[in-house]
């Protein structure tokens, strides 16, 4: 196990990005094949593939991390059109930058469960700053608690199962 993202060599690093990529293309298709049940409420989803997102955060770095953000967002843009890219880009940078920001002020203090919870809770208030920007309806701040419960609620499921699977993660070094 490496003490330090600098002794990764960077052909490792960028295979390992690759591959929490690919992780996370899994979890979204994955996700997407749940039925209706599960997506009961439009829009809202548990948001499986951030998980391989904050394993990078959490246990690489930064920049895979907004890498694996970033390609996640353009491949939404390629499968799913323009509006969901730009939603899928600007909840997972918003939620990255919460999630650093919170890591930075209060280092050791603030357990992955806490962070899971404003990063989900975050990139659900960045897709809706996004959506807002694009449809100028009043409307739509009737939608936003929904949004702002379901991202506690998925920030808190996404942390578990990143404690279940962080062992075949930690594999993969």
């Amino acid at each position: 196990m490496y003490k330090n993202i600098s002794d990764i060599p960077k052909t490792k690093l960028l295979v390992l990005t690759a591959l929490l990529f690919a992780v996370a293309l899994v979890l979204a298709i994955l996700e997407n094949s749940f039925p209706p049940i599960f997506t009961a409420v439009p829009g809202v989803k548990l948001g499986l593939s951030n998980i391989p997102v904050m394993y990078a955060l959490f246990f690489l770095d930064k920049k895979p991390a907004f890498m694996i953000a970033i390609l996640k967002g353009f491949y939404v843009l390629i499968t799913r059109g323009f509006i969901a890219g730009i939603l899928s880009l600007s909840g997972g940078i918003l939620s990255l930058l919460i999630m650093l920001l919170l890591l930075v002020v209060f280092r050791d203090k603030i357990s992955y469960f806490v962070l899971s919870i404003f990063g989900a809770v975050f990139h659900n208030i960045g897709q809706f700053t996004a959506i807002s920007l694009i449809y100028t309806n009043i409307y739509l701040w009737v939608y936003l608690p929904v949004l702002l419960i379901s991202g506690v609620v998925a920030g808190m499921a996404t942390s578990v199962l990143l404690r279940l699977i962080m062992p075949a993660f930690n594999r993969m070094f």
